[in-house]
């Protein structure tokens, strides 16, 4: 992190040079270390940047990782992975009117004229994407770990009393409901509002901004919600109340639902079970013609 803000700090000055494709960068070099070639996987850290807006980081997450190849893609910082040695820090700089004329459309939620900064740090390389992947699944169970810190933390710091589940979501429960649980093939009719864990709304059909207030019909078991919400709801009758502290991992992980909930994003849900009933069944398909009924009864 204190390299990022260093790297940050020099990115305003003068020298910046262009690719091919006439991307903006600088290399801040490091300690001299293994050169990145062809073939390899680099492991770096990251943090992009909007205006004063972050959009993207991986400090703290999960490290990104990406083939390097000898030319990279048009208009991204995969161009400049040949010319980075491991330690190394670069920032770039895209044009969001270029990047729009490349993407064949104007980048959603941008302006013209903008400008977006990536910053990244080179903290490994991999000749075997076997070993790539060992050390990206090692970094998946340290950020499991994290989450758990940091939401047991947020728990304990603000006096909730919340039971974890077998699957890893705290559940603090207002009001535990009235008759049987939801199981496999019930549909749950739910009032709910997500949170970050810093109090953002993100989604609601509560509040009537979010330009939706049906209940949520949640049919058990089909996976018709991130793991985690599923796994929360479980654990209300009908009319329980409560409060849902999901795991990342549980929730969007890595990939994220930008621009409301960013990559590997903890998320809390308050939630109102109103009712539970049996699933309406799904309509039968009609059986499919045999090939004698296909072809008119010709052989």
């Amino acid at each position: 992190m204190l390299a990022a803000i260093a790297l940050m700090a020099t990115s305003c000055a003068d020298n910046f040079k262009k690719t091919k494709s006439g991307l903006l960068y600088k290399i801040i070099p490091g300690k001299k270390g293994d050169a990145l070639k062809p073939g390899q996987v680099v492991k770096f850290q990251v943090i992009g940047k909007m205006g004063d807006s972050v959009f993207y980081e991986t400090y703290g997450r999960v490290p990104a990782y990406n083939m390097v190849d000898s030319v990279g893609r048009p208009y991204d910082v995969s161009e400049i992975f040949k010319l980075l040695r491991v330690g190394d820090s670069a920032v770039v700089v895209q044009s969001m009117d270029t990047l729009s004329k490349i993407m064949g459309g104007a980048m959603p939620g941008t302006k013209k004229g903008e400008k977006r900064k990536i910053f990244l740090r080179v903290i490994g390389s991999f000749s075997d994407i076997t070993q790539a992947q060992n050390d990206f699944n090692n970094e998946l169970e340290l950020q499991k770990e994290r989450e758990v810190q940091a939401i047991e933390a947020h728990l304990q710091k603000n006096k909730i009393n919340a039971v974890k589940t077998q699957k890893g979501v705290y559940v603090q429960v207002l009001k535990k409901g009235e008759g049987a649980l939801p199981d496999s093939g019930k549909q749950v009719s739910i009032k709910y509002t997500g949170k970050s864990f810093k109090g953002v709304a993100f989604d609601s059909n509560v509040d009537s901004s979010f330009g939706h207030t049906d209940p949520l019909p949640l049919t058990i078991g089909q996976m018709g919600s991130i793991p985690g919400f599923e796994e929360g709801v479980r654990q209300f009758a009908k009319g329980g109340k409560g409060v849902i502290f999901i795991p990342s991992m549980l929730a969007c992980g890595q990939q994220g639902a930008p621009p409301r909930i960013q990559s590997f994003e903890n998320l809390i849900f308050e939630i109102e079970v109103l009712d539970i009933k049996d699933a309406p069944k799904v309509p039968e398909m009609p059986p499919m013609p045999s090939n004698a009924q296909g072809n008119g009864g010709n052989q």
